[in-house]
């Protein structure tokens, strides 16, 4: 019997991410959801400023993971724990920035809907993904993980 050696998360969180972000958009579509009430312009910059900011921490936070050699994909094997960048501050500053990129789309989208389902997006990248991702590394790197969840918060 193998075992396997990776998280077990429920989906790719992205998928995650944009299936939330296009439900919400399709519901607010259908019932015909009123404007977010912010100025076109502000809307635009603002959205473009969240979807670069989110972006911005995904690759930054994702090279931390390339150079350390392990892939920041979860369903691929983990070979090494990101304790340092901007793994000092969250363990989790990838869904941080999904987070901050879907915000951004929504925000574009001017889609009341689609922003207000990110919590419950939230919700089940928390309980489907990163809970499972905890388990696997608490497994995999015993003390040294959860010494590093005592210091650094899940979100921010």
């Amino acid at each position: 019997m193998t075992t396997r050696d990776h998280p077990g998360v429920i989906a790719p969180p992205p998928l995650i991410y944009l299936g939330f972000l296009l439900a919400g958009y399709g519901v607010g579509q259908l019932v015909s959801e009123p404007s977010l009430g912010l100025d076109v312009s502000l809307r635009r910059g603002l959205a473009f400023v969240l979807v670069i900011a989110g972006l911005l921490l995904d690759g930054i936070a994702a090279g931390t993971f390339r150079r350390l050699g392990t892939p920041p994909e979860p369903w691929k094997p983990t070979t090494a724990l990101a304790t340092g960048g901007l793994y000092k501050f969250s363990r989790n500053p990838i869904y941080v920035g999904f987070a901050v990129t879907y915000a951004g789309f929504a925000m574009a989208m001017d889609s009341p809907v689609a922003l207000a389902l990110l919590v419950p997006c939230l919700m089940v990248v928390d309980r489907f993904v990163i809970q499972r991702e905890e388990r696997y590394l608490s497994a995999k790197f015993g003390a040294e993980y959860q010494a590093y969840q005592g210091k650094v918060r899940r979100w921010l």
